[in-house]
């Protein structure tokens, strides 16, 4: 198998990101990942080779937050996202590489929007069953996409206020099992080719070295800096991607 060195290097900033987030220095960075990598491989290859990379790293936190857990919200919301990864599965049959790229830049952009504008103080919901079958579902679609579930997760959980090291072991149990699911249609779609396989392989040392390095980063850089700067860099990611799918899928 030959290598870009751009897609090489592509891939391996790609994956360090992934593993950054999972330092907690900037979690909401990983949704930099699967956009990024769309600039160098087809988006669904994207996926595909994300996704075992995102099983290893959710085995590691959950070793750490295994005892860590809000079982009511994962019994309401785990439905709704097996529901939200058959609606992706069905439908991917109907769906181009292109508009695959559109869908991936407006959750991009959404997640963004979300970040910075209170849309969270205005859905205040607690513990709901109709509420958190809906963000499940949502969860469950923009995770199938592109590994991008933490927005609709988050507006349904955050509003709750639960202590940090909950919430965290929340959403490494919830995305664990959301993950491990995705695991059936990444296959029967052939995503999880065996290029894409040796892919993940190669590159996952970038991510545990991304958990180092944050880890060690952590400690000194403040974490709101990184944020500005993850959020702008999701920004534009989203803007071009809109702008290069919708293109394609309409013939702008």
């Amino acid at each position: 198998m030959t290598i870009d060195p751009l897609f090489l290097a592509v891939a391996a900033l790609a994956m360090f990101l992934a593993g950054l987030s999972k330092s907690g220095l900037a979690p909401s960075i990983a949704a930099a990942a699967v956009p990024l990598l769309t600039f160098v491989m087809p988006a669904r290859d994207a996926a595909g080779m994300m996704l075992p990379v995102l099983l290893v790293m959710d085995a590691v936190a959950l070793i750490s937050l295994r005892r860590e857990v809000h079982w009511p919200n994962l019994r309401i919301m785990l439905p709704g996202a097996i529901i939200g990864i058959g609606i992706g599965w069905l439908t991917s049959s109907m769906v181009s590489d292109a508009a695959v790229a559109l869908a991936i830049g407006v959750i991009s952009l959404i997640f963004v929007l979300d970040a910075w504008l209170p849309l969270r103080q205005k859905l205040q919901t607690g513990v709901s069953r109709p509420a958190g079958l809906f963000w499940g579902t949502l969860a469950g679609i923009t995770s199938f996409i592109s590994h991008t579930g933490g927005p609709p997760f988050q507006i349904y959980v955050v509003p709750q206020r639960l202590s940090p090291a909950l919430f965290a072991g929340t959403a490494a149990w919830f995305f664990a099992i959301v993950n491990a699911v995705k695991l059936i249609p990444y296959y029967f779609l052939g995503q999880l080719s065996l290029d894409n396989l040796e892919l993940s392989a190669m590159m996952l040392p970038m991510a545990f070295i991304g958990i180092f390095v944050g880890l060690k980063l952590v400690r000194i850089v403040p974490a709101e800096f990184f944020y500005r700067l993850t959020y702008i860099l999701i920004f534009l990611l989203a803007l071009k991607l809109i702008y290069d799918g919708g293109r394609a899928t309409f013939g702008i």
